[in-house]
């Protein structure tokens, strides 16, 4: 990695090195917080969790072939060379903002209240027509996950696109002075946090407090009526994307091909048009929605800045996938099943509005709550559920610290502001099966809030679960029986 030697690490994060002196100037490999994906050569991070002091696997980490670890205690009788730190979780970000500065490689910033990993995958999908693209995987768009992501680029990489989510005032501050974006994009702002960040002005105020560190371009939804309202930021004019009269990437002829998808004329106005003027052209979009067009749009405007062309946008957009957004898994020909990441109530009002423009003969939501999160997000999610599907299905999702039926009691209690009828199955894999089971023809079943993830948490350990493949085991089950 480059200039990451022992004695560069040391110095960005104000540690303490222990151990021989001829190392100092070997680069380490790779940096992991994962005893069991350490490499040879590499670095490990002892991050202290909850239940966990990570601490505990330092000897394993060294039998296994890392280079050196980082400690934030003095480790007596060591054999092996360690940076002793005051905090592994800031020395991690103190040698991520350090290693992105040595590759100079140009970065994309992703936030927003909801959209941020399907806009992510749509300008990833977009930019790799042109460039060596890195993209954040998963949801790794926190503290600790924005460096693991800085952590995979190497030299060769031509841009990288990082997604950057928050719950608080002073944590995007944080996350920006690691990336320092070339450009940066922000979807819209919703409700989400407000526990902390108190209204939507608040969430705003968060968000951009991503401005203090873009280098070049701010791209924002000119139709989120907060965001609209943004000016200039040190000499930065935004560039809106949307419908409204101060977009300078928008669309027209917007029409759904169902579950297929939708299509749309894209107009781009002034820099944005390859001739600087006026330049339209036409975009099928495989994913269904019109948030997706407002992504496509979004990915559009950056890629624009990058000199993306036209027929390169065209194509990626037509080849773009999310995993975990409105994907359908074929159980029947009577029925549809789709499975779908929203996790708060202005994801899952988006998607259950989607769904319902397909006339289905019923709506079937199936999603639960996260534990030690905020109840307000489960009261919401209820209601809107319960509004909007014929058929609620309230399940567990990831119940961390907290009884799996304190999640649904809450979820039940935003369900009872609503004439919505439900079932409660605390098993997920159960719940499953009763949707499948109890499926009518014509019916659209959704189940939300895994998506991409493979695991469920529960009591500080994540178990694997992949959605896809509790489908496949029930209907092996049914065959069996």
């Amino acid at each position: 990695m480059k200039n990451l030697t022992l004695e560069n690490i040391t110095k960005v994060c104000n540690g303490i090195y222990h151990g021989p002196q001829e190392k100092l100037q070997e680069e380490v490999t790779a940096i992991t917080t994962d005893s069991r994906k350490v490499e040879k050569g590499g670095l490990f991070v002892p991050v202290v969790g909850e239940r966990v002091d990570a601490h505990r696997f330092i000897p394993q980490v060294m039998e296994a072939g890392a280079l050196a670890t980082l400690s934030e205690r003095t480790l007596e009788g060591a054999d092996h060379p360690y940076i002793q730190v005051g905090s592994s979780l800031q020395a991690v970000k103190d040698i991520a903002e350090f290693y992105l500065e040595q590759l100079d490689i140009p970065v994309v910033g992703i936030t927003g209240s909801v959209g941020k990993t399907s806009t992510k995958e749509v300008i990833a999908s977009v930019l790799k027509e042109k460039y060596r693209t890195l993209k954040t995987q998963g949801n790794f768009n926190n503290e600790l996950g924005l460096p693991l992501t800085v952590f995979r680029l190497r030299d060769e990489d031509e841009i990288a696109v990082l997604e950057m989510g928050i719950s608080d005032f002073g944590e995007m501050t944080r996350l920006a002075k690691i990336a320092k974006p070339d450009t940066c994009v922000i979807t819209n702002i919703g409700t989400c946090h407000l526990e902390n960040l108190g209204d939507r002005d608040g969430v705003l105020k968060a968000k951009t407090e991503i401005f203090q560190y873009v280098k070049k371009n701010i791209v924002l939804n000119g139709d989120d009526d907060k965001l609209s309202t943004v000016k200039e930021y040190n000499g930065m004019q935004p560039v809106f994307f949307g419908n409204g009269e101060n977009a300078s990437v928008t669309c027209e002829n917007v029409e759904s091909r169902g579950l297929k998808g939708m299509s749309c004329d894209i107009c781009l106005k002034g820099k944005m048009a390859e001739n600087g003027e006026l330049q339209t052209f036409h975009v099928d979009i495989p994913m269904p929605g019109r948030h997706m067009v407002y992504n496509a749009l979004a990915a559009i405007a950056i890629c624009r800045h990058f000199k993306v062309d036209e027929e390169a946008i065209k194509k990626a957009l037509l080849q773009a996938k999310v995993k975990g957004r409105i994907e359908m898994i074929k159980v029947s020909d009577q029925f549809t099943l789709l499975i779908d990441y929203a996790h708060n109530a202005m994801a899952l009002e988006s998607l259950l509005t989607t769904l319902r423009e397909y006339e289905p003969h019923r709506l079937v939501s199936l999603f639960g709550c996260g534990g030690n999160r905020s109840r307000q997000r489960r009261f919401e999610m209820g209601e809107v559920s319960g509004r909007l599907a014929d058929l609620t299905i309230i399940t567990s999702d990831n119940p961390r610290f907290e009884e799996p039926q304190d999640i649904i009691n809450d979820i039940k209690t935003g369900m009872a502001k609503t004439d919505g009828k439900y079932v409660e199955i605390p098993d997920r894999k159960e719940a499953i099966a009763y949707a499948i089971h109890h499926g009518e023809p014509g019916d659209i079943i959704v189940l939300a809030g895994k998506g991409h993830e493979d695991y469920q948490e529960i009591k500080g350990k994540k178990y694997p679960m992949d959605e896809r493949v509790l489908i496949r085991e029930i209907l092996e089950e049914d065959q069996k029986a």
